[in-house]
């Protein structure tokens, strides 16, 4: 995963769930698992290396009980690991509906994340 300076407007928590990439043009879709989650975007890992600023579809299975959230995104950043491309994308088009679910999300990991370092 990579390690640089955090730019990013929203915060992003680790949060493992499924995600579907679907590449605009193609019957291909690549399944893949989040490395983190934001309002903004979402990091996956990649079995596929896409170009930056490459325009994908995806599905987010987030594990609140709902249908996956879908919406388009953008490639943003890239970076190859052993095994995989560690791929970041920013969302484009999401509802507020879906930018409401994301927010509970990452309230809810802050929330646990904040509760588990008081009881050190």
């Amino acid at each position: 995963m990579w390690q640089g300076v955090d730019k990013r407007k929203f915060p992003r928590v680790n949060y493992p769930c499924e995600v579907t990439v679907y590449i605009k043009g193609q019957k291909e879709n690549i399944p893949a698992q989040t490395e983190n989650i934001g309002v903004g975007g979402v990091c996956v890992k990649l079995s596929k290396e896409l170009s930056k600023f490459h325009s994908v579809d995806l599905a987010v299975e987030l594990n609140d009980g709902k249908p996956p959230l879908t919406c388009e995104a953008r490639v943003v950043w890239l970076v190859k690991s052993q095994d995989a491309f560690d791929t970041g994308m920013e969302f484009l088009n999401l509802t507020e509906s879906d930018r409401l679910r994301i927010e509970r999300v990452v309230e809810a990991c802050l929330k646990a994340n904040q509760n588990s370092s008081e009881k050190k």
